[in-house]
C-alpha cells in the first residue's frame, strides 16, 4: 500500500487537503468520489520504513538528517505538483512523523499564513532548519525555482549523510572490535584465571614472571573492579566533554587530521563536505562570501573551518578564492588548482561539484581499504592477547609436569 496526499473539492465548494493509503491512484479517486469529493491533485509520497516508524513513542527530541532529507524531498514534490506551500506544509505536519519536525512545519505554516516568506519562517526554527537550509530556500524563492532548490537540498543531504556514515563506520568498527576484545579478556581474567590460582597454591613452587603478571592483573580486576569501571566510563565521558568545548575541539581536531591512518580519511571527508556545500550554495545563487561563511561552519573539522574563514577574509578584499586556499597545508593542491580553473572559466560551482564527487568516491574506497586492513590486525591483536594469557597460565602446569616426570 502506498500513501497519497490529495487536494479535493467538496460538494459545497470547499477545498480540502489530506492523506489516504491505497494501492494506486485510481483507488484514491474512487474513495474520494465515494466521500462526495472531487479530486484536484494527487501526489504519491514515499512509504518506506523511515516514515512509518513512530519516533514519538521513543521520545525523540531532535531531527535526524535522514528525516529532514525525506521532508525536503516531499515538500519539493508537493510544490512541483502545484500544491501551495501552506497546503504542502499542512500535509507534511500530519501523520506519523518526528514530533519536532511536525511542530516546526506547523509553525512555519502559521508564519506564512501571517504574511512571512518561507525562508524567513524557517529561519525562526533553527533547531530544525539551519542557516545553510534557510539560505538555500531564500535563494530558491528569489529565483522562483523553490521546488528545484529543495530537490537540490535533498540530494545534498543524502550525499552528506552517506559520507558521514562511511566515516563513522570506519571509526566505529575498530572501536567495536576493541570493546569485544576487552569483554573477552576481562571475562578470562575474572572467571578463568582464579580457577588456575587455586591449582597453583597447592603446587608450592614459584610462578613464572608472565604468570605473576597475569595473576596480579586478575586480582586487580576482581578486587578493584570499581577503578576499572570508573576508567571505562570516565575516560570516554571526559574526552567527549572536553571535545564539546571550543578549546578542546580546536586542539583535538588538529590532532585527528594528522593521525597516521585515520587523519587522511578525516581530511578527505571534510574537503568533500566543504566543496559539496560550496557547490550547492553557489549553484543556487548564494554569494561567495555568504557561501564561505556557511561552509566554514559545516565542514566538520576545525582545521578546514579555519582555512575557509581565512580565505573568506581574503576574498572579501577582492582576491580570488584559490589564492588563499593554496597557502593552507590541509587543502590538497588538486582542490586549489580546480578552483582556480573554475574561477577563470566562470564555472566555480561545477568544479566544486566535481571535486566533491572525486573526494566522496575517494572516502568510500579508503573506508573499504581501511576496513579490510583493520579486520585482520584486530583479529591478530585479540588472538595474540588471548594466546599470551593461555601460555602464561599453562607455564606453571608444564613446570609441575616436568617435576613429576623427573621425580
Amino acid at each position: 500500500m502506498a500513501k497519497f496526499m490529495y487536494q479535493a473539492k467538496t460538494a459545497a465548494g470547499q477545498v480540502l487537503v489530506g492523506q489516504l493509503e491505497a494501492s494506486d491512484e485510481a483507488e484514491v479517486r474512487v474513495r474520494l468520489k465515494a466521500m462526495n469529493m472531487q479530486p484536484l491533485r494527487l501526489v504519491k509520497t514515499s512509504s518506506g520504513p523511515s516514515l512509518s516508524f513512530n519516533f514519538e513513542s521513543l521520545g525523540k527530541k531532535s531531527v535526524s538528517g535522514k528525516e529532514l532529507q525525506i521532508f525536503t524531498r516531499q515538500l519539493a514534490t508537493l510544490i512541483n505538483a502545484g500544491i501551495t506551500i501552506v497546503d504542502s506544509l499542512k500535509m507534511l505536519s500530519e501523520g506519523k512523523r518526528n514530533p519536532v519536525l511536525k511542530e516546526a512545519a506547523s509553525r512555519v505554516k502559521s508564519s506564512i499564513e501571517q504574511g512571512k516568506r518561507l525562508g524567513d519562517a524557517m529561519a525562526a526554527n533553527p533547531e530544525v532548519f539551519d542557516r545553510f537550509f534557510v539560505n538555500m530556500v531564500r535563494a530558491g524563492e528569489e529565483a522562483g525555482i523553490l521546488d528545484g532548490i529543495l530537490n537540490r537540498l535533498a540530494v545534498y543531504m543524502e550525499k552528506s549523510e552517506k559520507i558521514k556514515k562511511q566515516v563513522s563506520g570506519a571509526l566505529v568498527y575498530p572501536a567495536a572490535i576493541m570493546v569485544v576484545a576487552a569483554i573477552v579478556i576481562s571475562g578470562i581474567l575474572i572467571f578463568v584465571i582464579p580457577q588456575f590460582q587455586d591449582l597453583y597454591k597447592g603446587a608450592g613452587q614459584e610462578l613464572p614472571a608472565m604468570t605473576q603478571v597475569v595473576v596480579a592483573l586478575s586480582n586487580f580486576f576482581r578486587h578493584q573492579w570499581y577503578i576499572v569501571l570508573g576508567l571505562i566510563i570516565g575516560i570516554p565521558y571526559g574526552f567527549l566533554a572536553y571535545y564539546r568545548t571550543s578549546e578542546g575541539r580546536d586542539s583535538l581536531d588538529r590532532i585527528f587530521i594528522q593521525l597516521p591512518v585515520f587523519g587522511e580519511l578525516i581530511q578527505k571527508s571534510a574537503v568533500a563536505k566543504m566543496t559539496r556545500t560550496l557547490s550547492t550554495l553557489l549553484s543556487s545563487g548564494v554569494s561567495v562570501i555568504e557561501a564561505l561563511d556557511i561552509a566554514s561552519k559545516t565542514a566538520g573539522n576545525k582545521v578546514i573551518e579555519d582555512a575557509l574563514l581565512r580565505s573568506k577574509e581574503s576574498v572579501t578584499s577582492g582576491r580570488p578564492l584559490a589564492a588563499p586556499l593554496a597557502k593552507e597545508k590541509m587543502i590538497p593542491d588538486m582542490v586549489t588548482q580546480m578552483i582556480a580553473i573554475g574561477e577563470q572559466s566562470g564555472t566555480l560551482d561545477v568544479m566544486l561539484g566535481k571535486i566533491a564527487d572525486f573526494y566522496e568516491d575517494d572516502v568510500e574506497n579508503a573506508v573499504k581499504a581501511m576496513t579490510s586492513l583493520i579486520e585482520p590486525l584486530m583479529m591478530i591483536f585479540l588472538g595474540g592477547t588471548i594466546a599470551f594469557l593461555v601460555v602464561a597460565m599453562y607455564m606453571p602446569i608444564f613446570g609441575m609436569a616436568n617435576l613429576a616426570g623427573g621425580g
